[in-house]
């Protein structure tokens, strides 16, 4: 998502309405807009409003409204000092001068004031009157109107006072009426409150009566003096009065507290006829979801609560609504604090005790008054006096961050300033709060922060920080994971042992002396805890001055206690030894020796041991270690001190026994598995070579070796283990994705997913659907829950018909809507939608089942065949069509349908008696036959057909209804009735054949009712349709929705209840500034290679867009142009193929839909459904449903930057505005910022901007709107902010801002990638009754839902993303939940339970770079404080993802960055220390530990490279392969090949495999996985590895992790190669140069004596990572093999790398800024991470030490051969140096002289080389070596430079250093662009590219278009010519 993520630095910066952004719409139409008003002028807006309103009826009081507006601008910024005002008011003045004369000979009365008058008398009883007067009260459109005419008051008041006129009596009588209405009919949001509005149907709702009726017992409260009380005032407005909250504030909270109790009332208490009093218990249950982390923390702090009840009972309820009132109101206007919820317990605790004091009449002790509130009432007194000064603090904090590039420790995040409330020195603030710094909370003055800022931090006593201090590291991977890596540490050592020692079977471990010899793992065991005790020192030194002295207590024993066991342990381990030779003896012989010294060791392992063996039974018993560290006894909390640190949250996370024993049990299993693969396969083998190795004497070395006479070969070994033990610690991902694929496959075996997977299987089992469709989506009449569980999933039943017609008419109104919605959105065609529906009423006379005609096409045709040819005595034909019949149930039911209907049909149709009888008598002798089973024998079937065809034109006819058919339709029935009576019976009776009969017809039907016209077509389509409708519906996408919903059907989900007392929730969707709505311009306009995203999509959805074409009634595109309702839906159709938010807001709103529907079939009674009627048609009122869909269902759109975006006519304003319109109940959610002017002519006083969170909705049109296209918005709330709303990061801060305005109690998240189906919202209730299911032992906090990709057919990246990303949300989600306890958040669609996470920080967390991924931070922080995260996949959403490589690379860098500083929070911390050992496990594989394994993957080839070019170079291993038993490659081989699976993408190929499979069928999964690996997937992932890698390593080394826009747009353009370039040069072009160098010295050096075979398995996954990482991006880019595009690409390339930088210069111009872009995170890093930068930068040395021995003309060892190499490459600076000198001194004043010192130069270098090369010694090989050589020594100065960089630049050599860095960068450019320019010479490789990258469709396509164009091109150069 395109956030504004620098946060707080772009937000202030002119982010908001600049001057440029008003004159450039400075047209005088065009400005008049009351939208483009600048901020410091919003008051005028309403006016404006009112001008363009009435200009249509009455040009001349527009004209006065707009001179009133200009006069009352001037009053509100006389000096214009505000942004764009001057401008503004010059052509406001200029129109109405322009206008000032036509209006006033418009004018109708003699003066102004007369017409305004007259025109406000007017108004008044066209609209208010008869609006008031109506039957039906529109009350919306009543506000607008009462709004309009208070503005027309302002006017004619302002009009009247310049012509000295007074205001008429009657006038200013109908104002005061007006007036005190307005006021009163205020814009509402969801609850019309005011008096008048009673009426209103949701205001009709009993709940919502009880609810209203008891906020207003204000019965007992003390009013502040001076108060005027009105009638309707409620206790929110008494805590305005006492508190100083905001009125908009109120007003939002009123309506919340309303909803929240209404809804928990209705619930609990489902009688909707009951009496409206609010029920005690709904109270109380609100109450405690609000209060209970409140009541936590005073308990956990040791304080008494402040929620003080009354004795007297009837007081209860009003107090408990007062605690509630005041809880929402203090989070209401909170802004950024609601990211600090114990701050918030803390300002709630003073504020609760000053209500309850103020109730209870208690005096101050101090002054001897009654108690106050220590902040009165006055105007906005809560926002200035307490949220304020803490937001400051939080702002100043942000500012010391830099915009994320300070050091976490230097600077106080959310989390830092939240903590310190949770200590019991928080109380120190005081109440009122003082701010001063023996708080330790509140920041220095802006001053001395900006002076800070400036200089370096000197000390950090002020930083804050106290439970966590975030560092750069690696070492946090340790630090937060300390037991698994003990743990594997302690079993590697072991295996190394038992494999060292005796025969290496496992065995040995009972031999005596190996046990002992294992039981040094204790020692170990001891040295890790030290470590792990100092680096915690280390970690936390910076929050030395803030930490209790418990705490500090803690880590000093902690260090002392680690430190005593590394003695103990090894002084008892030496006595266990009978013959202890070396250390151990001298320990022994210093402590003496005794009898007892044996057991010394056992006895002191005991020791050690017990906390673990304490913890070990704490496991096995987790309830009481629950109840342990939940419990705030000082006892326990003592107990648990030394285990972990008191913490606030994080106590009590752990799960039931069962859970507990399923992922245990999980864990055991893959760990058993792993450790014997590793012990078997990998150590083992190796020991034996190693022993050998050791005892191997070398001598001879190839280069200058330092220790000659070194024993044991540590070098040797070293290079042979380094690899085998990173993969022993990697490997542990492998195994768990292959359990995760095995366990998960299962899992969702057992859940039934893929029962349903294709049309075949649909209609196998649709006539159970109904049957499923009750049981799971129909409320049960009675209160007994359906069982839940594996037992019960297995053993669910659908009856094969349903019970009885009901059933089916109500499925038939829900799958006719989803079949509606699949037409809609263009997925089925006119004819597939007609064979899809389902009657949606019931003929009682055919009494059967209708079902949809999809599954009876065809049957009628064919059995009419089969009939045809079953003569009377063929016994054998009239049994095959009796079994077929039997066997086929569905021609069953066609036969069934169409006799039934016949009947029915001509009964309707034939008046006449006797033809009636005749017609009767021959059904009743049908009836007869088939009742007896003979009608086969004693008819002639061989008729059928022709009666068939004589039915079809009757049908025909009666669909036509022509009264000129009759003649022929009495015609047809004779026909019929001869062809019955003497063809099929052979009763040739003429009696009825005379030319009157039928004579008498119904015809034409007169009341042609929607029933009948269905009946006709249906009965039509049955005869008519001979084409089987198998691939019916066509459209993939319709295949697998309808498949999903019918299979979700069958599985497990809990019982809805009625939509009336379901949970309410609301959807909260943040967006920034991406596409709305793609204009036509976007849609038409071709990129450079001539394709514009119409064509694109018209390729990509062809069968979408020939069903869109159908809809609208037009052939193609063209047809379409020039009108704009045809445009508008062109439009639409390419948005919702896209990532729009039209598509997400389309999606979202199905909720309602879907609801109101529900509560009509609710509602309705099975009679009214069976008749076929909907809810209007029936006496159930539209608006009643529409009501309790407002009541259940919220969705705001939270657009940031709205305001801005109106206010500089941003098209994407007005699509916002037309999404509002479209969908009246959407609300749209912004930031306004608002300029205060300055009034003051004396002096210039600086600009201040105010920030209000504002919630919008659409306003009706009012029918004399001047512009009837012109739609607006109507301010709803506006809550004033302390400040800018976004000081981290941006899209938590949206959301922070807008969740205020949301309901209910679930708040699903919906990012703007999303989408959702009308067959999935129908389930939203049943997911919603989760929150009241125990999971475990807790109810869910959090829902997660499965999630549908739908951008895989974009591009072949994108379903590698796709199934890649599908895998993560199916089965990686479903065992991350169950079993194994550690799903958390990762994005959306998840649904948050809403009261849960408002009192606990929000949905997200907002720190600067800290949370970066923000959504994880959510889940993280739900578990820690007790939350429940499950997965349901009954349910889907859904999702788009990136579609090109560049795209991809961007999102996974971001996710990188993401992960790199999740390892160094204290979320990820407290989870690895809290969690019981195998939870931590999960936990950690499944979040940090992938990308750390992924990082140890790349690792491990560098370790091997880097091992095997130590052994060839200083020819170790020459010596060791004349032994070839030395050598074995096996464990090896093994190791590599592990890394390889990771490499190629194994861990995210096979729970694909398997979840496609369990979805698809298996050989779907095995056709896809084949055509994957044809499209290159295996490079997608090699190169999606190195990506990963190295972001995730560079925020751990030096941070500096940034957000990274990605868009979300579609990828059919070419990429520049010095875009690619720019983007992947650091993080894989120069890792994949420096590899190929490794590997070229490996081939050069290594293959004369290396067996060929086992060069290439070792290395081959080497040399595809190679060639992965340097030109994938090229293989993927659209054309990149183009000839024409490469010569571009050349010519852009050479610009960009000689193009100079500096300021402004932007990094794509410039190599200069890019460069120096590209090395900030160096200059923010560590003294830590510099260190770390130039050590690992010394390994490029290594080649130049190597290789310059193994150069012919070098026979010499000695250490003066490096040197000399030394001075050649000084000398090439110098000569670098000299020519960069001269460029700039000589180039310009002697330029003959510089070109006479280039050639100098450049003849004397060639002549060198000539020399060299002709000398005897010197060859070919030898000036490969050589470059090889010397060029990484010189990239390895370059990164040693840029390390150093202050200090270069000051020294004056930075310049050379650049120059140096571009010289490399032209060099690798060239190597990169050179064998993609020499492929491009073949056109078949371009061919082979676009094929693969996009479907086939498209690829022709583009072809297609190509020629149009070159064609185009041509006959326009023709006539040109001509």
């Amino acid at each position: 998502m395109a956030y504004n993520r620098r946060g707080s630095e772009k937000q202030q910066s002119p982010a908001r309405l600049l001057r440029t952004q008003t004159t450039g719409n400075l047209g005088i139409e065009s400005m008049m807009d009351s939208e483009v008003v600048p901020s410091s002028l919003v008051q005028i807006a309403p006016i404006l409003r009112v001008a363009n309103e009435v200009e249509a009826t009455n040009p001349r009081v527009a004209y006065l409204c707009r001179v009133h507006a200009l006069e009352k601008a001037h009053k509100l910024d006389p000096k214009s000092s505000g942004r764009g005002v001057r401008q503004f008011k010059t052509s406001l003045l200029l129109r109405l001068e322009k206008e000032k004369n036509t209006t006033l000979e418009a004018r109708t009365k003699s003066s102004d004031a007369r017409e305004m008058q007259s025109f406000y008398q007017h108004y008044y009883r066209k609209y208010i009157q008869a609006l008031e007067n109506a039957e039906k009260t529109d009350r919306t459109r009543l506000t607008k109107a009462y709004q309009t005419a208070a503005v027309l008051f302002e006017v004619l008041k302002a009009v009247n006072i310049t012509e000295s006129v007074d205001v008429a009596k009657e006038i200013l009588e109908t104002h005061n009426e007006v007036a005190e209405k307005t006021e009163m009919y205020t814009p509402y949001n969801i609850l019309p409150l005011d008096p008048d509005s009673a009426n209103q149907p949701i205001m009709r709702f009993p709940e919502i009566q009880a609810s209203v009726s008891a906020l207003r017992n204000t019965r007992g409260l003390p009013w502040p003096k001076g108060y005027k009380k009105k009638a309707h005032d409620d206790i929110l407005d008494w805590l305005q009065a006492m508190f100083g909250f905001q009125k908009d504030n109120v007003s939002n909270q009123r309506e919340h507290l309303i909803l929240l109790l209404a809804n928990v009332h209705i619930r609990q208490f489902p009688n909707p006829d009951q009496p409206p009093k609010l029920d005690d218990r709904a109270v109380t249950e609100v109450m405690k979801k609000l209060f209970k982390n409140y009541k936590k923390w005073c308990k956990y702090l040791g304080r008494k609560s402040s929620l003080w009840l009354p004795n007297i009972q009837q007081e209860v309820q009003q107090r408990k609504l007062l605690y509630m009132g005041l809880y929402l109101l203090i989070w209401g206007e909170a802004a950024n604090l609601r990211f600090m919820p114990e701050c918030l317990c803390y300002i709630y605790h003073h504020m609760a005790y000053e209500v309850y004091a103020i109730l209870a009449g208690s005096v101050s002790p101090v002054t001897g008054e009654y108690i106050k509130p220590a902040y009165s009432g006055e105007k906005e007194a809560f926002l200035r006096k307490v949220v304020t000064p803490i937001y400051n603090t939080i702002a100043q904090e942000a500012k010391k961050s830099k915009g994320g590039r300070s050091k976490h420790s230097q600077w106080r995040n959310y989390d830092d300033l939240n903590e310190y409330f949770w200590s019991i020195e928080c109380f120190r603030l005081g109440w009122p709060m003082r701010q001063t710094d023996d708080t330790y909370f509140f920041c220095q003055s802006d001053e001395d922060v900006t002076a800070a800022s400036e200089k370096p931090t000197t000390t950090d006593h002020f930083i804050g920080k106290n439970n966590f201090v975030e560092i750069d590291s690696y070492w946090h991977i340790f630090r937060s994971f300390d037991r698994m890596w003990s743990f594997f540490i302690l079993c590697l050592q072991a295996m190394i042992i038992i494999a060292w020692n005796g025969s290496g079977e496992l065995s040995s471990i009972f031999d005596g002396t190996v046990f002992k010899k294992v039981l040094s793992v204790f020692i170990t065991a001891a040295v890790l805890k030290l470590i792990q005790a100092v680096i915690d020192v280390i970690m936390m030194w910076k929050a030395r001055f803030n930490m209790t002295f418990h705490v500090k207590l803690r880590y000093i024993l902690k260090v002392l206690s680690a430190a005593a066991w590394v003695v103990v342990l090894p002084i008892t381990y030496s006595y266990s030894w009978k013959h202890p030779s070396g250390f151990e003896e001298t320990v022994k012989n210093w402590f003496g020796n005794g009898k007892s010294a044996p057991s010394l060791f056992i006895i002191a392992v005991i020791v050690y041991l017990s906390p673990n063996i304490l913890s070990g039974l704490l496991f096995l018993l987790p309830i009481i270690r629950r109840n342990l560290e939940k419990s705030d006894y000082k006892i326990v909390k003592f107990m648990m001190w030394w285990s972990q640190l008191s913490l606030y949250v994080g106590r009590g996370m752990h799960e039931d026994s069962l859970s507990l024993v399923k992922y245990t049990l999980f864990w055991v299993l893959l760990i058993m598995a792993k450790l014997a693969f590793s012990y078997y396969l990998e150590i083992r083998p190796l020991v034996g070579p190693t022993k050998k190795i050791i005892q191997l004497q070398i001598r001879r070395y190839q280069w200058h070796e330092f220790f000659p006479q070194a024993k044991s070969n540590t070098g040797v070994v070293v290079a042979l283990w380094a690899p085998i033990i990173l993969v022993y610690f990697m490997d542990t991902q492998i195994w768990y994705a292959i359990f995760s694929t095995i366990f998960g496959g299962v899992y969702g075996a057992f859940r039934r997913l893929g029962e349903i997977r294709t049309l075949g299987m649909l209609r196998s089992r649709f006539q159970s659907l109904p049957g499923a469709f009750n049981d799971c989506l129909i409320p049960a009449e009675n209160t007994e829950r359906a069982k839940k569980g594996l037992k019960a999933s297995l053993s669910r039943r659908f009856s094969k018909e349903p019970t009885n017609k009901a059933q089916t008419a109500r499925f038939a109104q829900l799958w006719n809507k989803i079949i509606t919605s699949f037409r809609e959105e263009d997925l089925i065609s006119n004819r597939e939608m007609d064979l899809l529906l389902m009657p949606c009423w019931a003929d009682f006379e055919l009494n059967l089942i209708q079902w949809p005609p999809f599954l009876l096409a065809s049957k009628l045709p064919i059995a009419l065949d089969m009939a045809k040819d079953s003569k009377g005595k063929d016994r054998d034909r009239e049994r095959e069509l009796q079994k077929r019949l039997n066997a086929d149930g569905y021609m069953l039911c066609a036969v069934q349908e169409c006799y039934a209907t016949c009947k029915n049909v001509l009964n309707s149709l034939i008046a006449g008696e006797h033809e009636k009888a005749v017609i009767t008598q021959i059904f009743d002798k049908v009836d007869r036959h088939i009742n007896e089973g003979d009608l086969v024998k004693v008819s002639d079937m061989s008729a059928l057909p022709i009666l068939t065809d004589h039915f079809i034109r009757l049908i025909e006819l009666l669909k036509t209804n022509k009264a000129s058919d009759k003649d022929n339709i009495v015609i047809v029935l004779q026909n019929m009735l001869e062809v019955v009576n003497r063809d099929i019976f052979g009763e040739p009776d003429s009696s009825l054949l005379d030319h009157k009969a039928f004579a008498e017809l119904n015809f034409p039907v007169t009341q042609v009712t929607e029933p009948w016209e269905e009946k006709i077509r249906r009965l039509h389509l049955l005869l008519t349709e001979k084409e089987s409708a198998m691939d019916v519906p066509s459209n993939l996408e319709a295949r697998r929705r309808i498949s999903f919903f019918s299979n979700s059907l069958f599985m497990d989900m809990p019982m809805p209840p009625k939509v009336r007392n379901m949970i309410s929730f609301s959807v909260l969707t943040p967006y920034y500034n991406e596409d709305v709505l793609f204009s036509m311009d976007t849609l038409e306009k071709p990129n450079e290679d001539e394709v514009s995203i119409l064509f694109y999509l018209q390729k990509i959805f062809p069968d979408e867009w020939y069903n869109f074409l159908e809809r609208v009634e037009h052939s193609n595109e063209d047809e379409m142009k020039g009108n704009p309702d045809s445009e508008e839906k062109l439009r639409l159709w390419a948005s919702y193929r896209g990532q729009t938010l039209t598509k997400t807001v389309r999606g979202m709103m199905y909720y309602r839909q879907a609801f109101e529907l529900q509560a009509f079939l609710d509602m309705a009674t099975d009679d009214d459904l069976m008749k076929g009627n909907k809810a209007s048609d029936i006496n159930i009122n539209t608006a009643q449903c529409q009501a309790v869909a407002d009541m259940k269902f919220t969705y705001v759109v939270s657009c940031q930057q709205y305001g801005i975006q109106k206010r500089s006519k941003d098209p994407r304003a007005v699509d916002i505005l037309r999404l509002m319109t479209t969908y009246p109940s959407l609300r749209v959610s912004y930031i306004d910022e608002v300029e205060n002017p300055n009034n003051d002519e004396s002096e210039n006083v600086t600009e201040k901007v105010s920030y209000y969170s504002v919630l919008v909705k659409a306003v009706p049109k009012s029918p004399d709107a001047s512009d009837q296209d012109q739609n607006l918005d109507q301010v709803i709330y506006k809550i004033k902010l302390p400040g800018p709303a976004i000081l981290g990061e941006g899209k938590p801060e949206n959301q922070n801002h807008a969740i205020i305005f949301t309901r209910g109690e679930g708040l699903q998240t919906i990012d703007m990638n999303q989408d959702n189906y009308m067959e999935e919202a129908f389930k939203m209730r049943n997911l919603l009754q989760e929150f009241l299911t125990k999971h475990g032992v807790r109810t869910p906090t959090i829902l997660g839902l499965r999630e549908h990709i739908f951008t895989g057919s974009v591009s072949s990246l994108a379903w590698f993303m796709s199934n890649q990303e599908t895998s993560f949300v199916t089965i990686g989600q479903r065992l991350l939940a169950n079993p194994l306890k550690v799903r958390f958040h990762y994005g959306h669609p998840d649904v948050f339970e809403r009261l849960f996470h408002l009192t606990r920080g929000g949905i997200s967390k907002a720190s600067k770079i800290v949370n970066l991924s923000e959504d994880i931070f959510a889940g993280f922080n739900s578990t820690l404080r007790g939350g429940n995260v499950t997965h349901h996949e009954y349910i889907q959403v859904g999702k788009g993802r990136d579609v090109g490589l560049n795209q991809i690379s961007l999102f996974e860098a971001k996710i990188a960055n993401g992960n790199g500083e999740q390892t160094m929070s204290r979320d990820v911390y407290r989870l690895g220390h809290r969690f019981d050992f195998f939870r931590m496990l999960s936990c950690y594989f499944t979040t940090v530990g992938f990308y750390f394994n992924t990082l140890l993957t790349v690792i491990i080839v560098y370790v091997f490279l880097y091992g095997r070019l130590y052994l060839v170079l200083s020819g170790l291993e020459r010596q060791l392969s004349t032994n070839k038993s030395l050598i074995n490659d096996k464990p090896l081989q093994v190791a590599l090949a592990s890394q390889s699976f990771v490499q190629i993408g194994f861990l995210m190929a096979l729970p694909m495999i398997m979840e496609i499979g369990l979805e698809r069928g298996f050989r779907s999964a095995l056709t896809d996985f084949v055509l994957m690996q044809l499209q290159l997937a295996s490079v997608f992932f090699t190169f999606s590895l190195g990506t990963k890698t190295h972001y995730y390593g560079r925020t751990l080394l030096h941070g500096g992790a940034q957000y990274r826009a990605t868009g979300r747009g579609f990828v059919v353009f070419h990429a520049k190669f010095a875009e690619n370039y720019r983007l992947y040069s650091r993080s894989h072009f120069v890792k994949g140069i420096e590899l190929l160098i490794l590997l070229i010295v490996y081939e050069i050096f290594g293959e004369s004596y290396r067996s060929s075979v086992a060069y290439v398995l070792i290395t081959v996954s080497m040399w595809f990572m190679v060639g992965t990482w340097l030109f994938a991006p090229f293989l993927f880019n659209p054309l990149g093999f183009e000839w024409q595009k490469i010569v571009d690409d050349w010519n852009d390339w050479s610009k960009w790398i000689s193009n100079q930088g500096g300021i402004g210069v932007s990094a794509d111009k410039s190599w200069e800024s890019w460069w120096e872009k590209e090395q900030e995170h160096l200059q923010s890093s560590s003294f830590r991470g510099t260190v770390m930068e130039i050590l690992l930068s010394l390994r490029f040395f290594i080649y130049q030490f190597g290789l310059v021995y193994h150069l012919n003309i070098t026979n010499s060892k000695s250490f003066l051969v490096y040197g000399i190499s030394w001075l050649v490459i000084f000398a090439g600076l110098v000569v670098m140096k000299g020519v960069s000198y001269c460029k700039k001194s000589l180039s310009n004043d002697y330029q003959l002289a510089f070109r006479l010192i280039k050639g100098l130069i450049f003849v004397t270098l060639f002549s060198i080389l000539i020399t060299i090369i002709a000398q005897p010694q010197m060859t070919v090989k030898d000036v490969i070596v050589c470059v090889l050589a010397l060029m990484p020594t010189g990239w390895g100065m370059l990164l040693i430079a840029q390390a150093i960089k202050p200090f270069l630049k000051r020294t004056g050599f930075w310049s050379s250093v650049r120059t140096l860095a571009q010289y490399y960068e032209m060099i690798m450019g060239l190597l990169l662009f050179t064998p993609v320019a020499f492929f491009a010479w073949f056109p078949f490789v371009s061919e082979f590219q676009t094929r693969m990258l996009f479907n086939q469709a498209f690829s022709r396509g583009l072809q297609i278009q190509r020629i149009l164009v070159g064609g185009h091109k041509k006959d326009k150069s023709r006539n040109n010519h001509y």
